[in-house]
């Protein structure tokens, strides 16, 4: 059987791969779009800096928990099904954002951006369910490197944008990309007729809801709260008794959201924790990398360069991940992609060791950020390829949603760890408040040390073969 799309012409599979991976890169956008304005959102929103955060929290917690369950209905409902939904809440929240300068409705148009995220592991698996055999490592690499890229390339173009127009454009731009996109998935992708036929659980969808965001409050709020505050450690205990019993609920239901026996296998298991350690390492340039670029020069260790300029200085480290996703492929189809994600880690360790040593100049920090951000790169490309290959071919879209999420949890992570720990050894410059070099320094061995801890959970995955999709394929 021939997929065709409603002009009745089966798509090329190039344009089928551009297209997905494109939503890609439009919903990864929404992670950066507001970076440049955090500065400004207590200005332009009338409201504490504590609580203009919740524009970029909001963001952060929908997406996370969007990911799990968008990709089980799209396993029962189908995946190209909601992916429209998922880019028609994009567009929804991107209207809500540039209509408004309240903070409440501010924070409900960026929530409903972030369930976006949903669009890259639904990509993902609409590539293996669709493309030949010999198509899918390079078109599963190419939709992977687009979790970095966005946000790579998002910050200098949302940068230009902020500096140089009202700030609402920023949020009317991405309407017009999330229609675009809409429209393309509309014209071009067709639906998966692979299908589970089961019922949706909507009981362990609220109670995966309530524990993710019990759990992630805590954690990306914390340093703002206090570790050892009552709110704090009170959502983290309410998370842990959810999730719990959360579990307990799902083992027992024939046709759970998330099938915890196979999250449990080897394979899986430890991709997922190998995961939450490669998601902390990226997150933690995107937090440091642009501080120290812009800490003063009169520090001696800071460059003094504007949001843009760094931004600028940025870029080309999602650039390499783009253009690594066939290497990827090629060292997933020749090694495995065990082989290709300890690669990877490696390759973001050796990154910041090279920042920890050189971060004198420009040239030394954008040298390790490229060459973190081809680990990553690297490393992306194979996570999906190890789930694939160990999960039932009915639950990919499911398997790759709570694959994102645990990079979600380790970015979260990344988050409050770095952002406390460049406080904590913070010093005063011209009454202003900057990461010291010592700082910055031990953040960057952290980071090493996640993606180091990622290689060796890594090491524990069995090997593998490639897998097959179980539908014909478009030639």
């Amino acid at each position: 059987m021939r997929m065709v799309n409603p002009a009745g012409r089966a798509p090329s599979p190039r344009l089928f791969v551009v297209v997905l991976a494109t939503c890609g890169l439009v919903a990864s956008f929404m992670q950066t779009l507001v970076v440049p304005l955090i500065p400004a959102f207590p200005r332009l929103l009338t409201t504490t800096p504590a609580d203009a955060s919740w524009v970029v929290t909001a963001t952060l917690i929908a997406g996370a928990v969007v990911m799990p369950v968008s990709g089980r209905l799209g396993d029962l409902h189908g995946k190209r099904r909601l992916l429209l939904i998922s880019l028609g809440f994009l567009v929804a929240g991107s209207v809500v954002s540039a209509l408004t300068s309240s903070l409440a409705l501010m924070v409900v148009g960026r929530g409903l951006q972030g369930c976006a995220m949903g669009a890259i592991p639904l990509g993902i698996s609409i590539m293996r369910d669709e493309l030949a055999p010999e198509r899918v490592g390079a078109a599963i690499s190419v939709m992977s490197s687009t979790l970095g890229v966005g946000g790579a390339i998002g910050l200098p173009v949302s940068a230009l944008v902020a500096q140089n127009a009202d700030w609402h454009v920023l949020f009317w731009a991405s309407a017009g990309l999330g229609l675009i996109c809409g429209l393309l998935i509309l014209f071009v992708i067709p639906e998966s007729p692979l299908k589970t036929p089961a019922p949706f659980d909507y009981l362990g969808a609220l109670g995966l809801t309530v524990g993710l965001v019990c759990l992630l409050l805590p954690i990306v709020k914390g340093r703002e709260w206090g570790w050892g505050s009552v709110r704090t450690l009170g959502f983290a205990g309410v998370a842990v008794a959810i999730l719990l019993v959360w579990g307990s609920y799902q083992l027992r239901r024939r046709d759970p959201l998330v099938d915890l026996r196979v999250s449990a296998r080897r394979p899986v298991l430890f991709t997922n924790l190998a995961s939450i350690m490669i998601g902390f390492a990226l997150y933690s340039l995107a937090l440091s990398f642009p501080q120290l670029l812009q800490a003063p020069a009169s520090t001696g260790y800071g460059l003094g360069l504007t949001m843009v300029q760094a931004g600028l200085c940025l870029a080309p480290n999602g650039v390499v991940m783009f253009m690594l996703s066939p290497v990827s492929a090629r060292l997933i189809e020749r090694y495995g992609p065990r082989t290709t994600l300890m690669t990877g880690a490696a390759t973001i360790a050796a990154g910041y060791l090279f920042a920890t040593v050189l971060m004198d100049n420009a040239f030394e920090l954008i040298t390790a950020s490229i060459i973190i951000g081809g680990g990553v790169g690297i490393a992306y490309a194979a996570m999906p390829a190890l789930i694939m290959g160990s999960v039932p071919v009915t639950e990919t879209a499911s398997a790759n949603g709570l694959n994102s999420l645990m990079r979600s949890v380790g970015t979260s992570t990344s988050s409050a760890v770095m952002a406390t720990m460049l406080a904590s050894l913070a010093i005063t410059v011209g009454g202003v408040s900057v990461p010291s070099a010592t700082g910055f320094r031990l953040s960057f061995l952290v980071a090493a040390g996640a993606a180091l801890l990622g290689l060796v959970l890594t090491a524990f995955v069995p090997k593998q073969r490639q897998p097959e999709p179980l539908v014909a394929p478009i030639r």
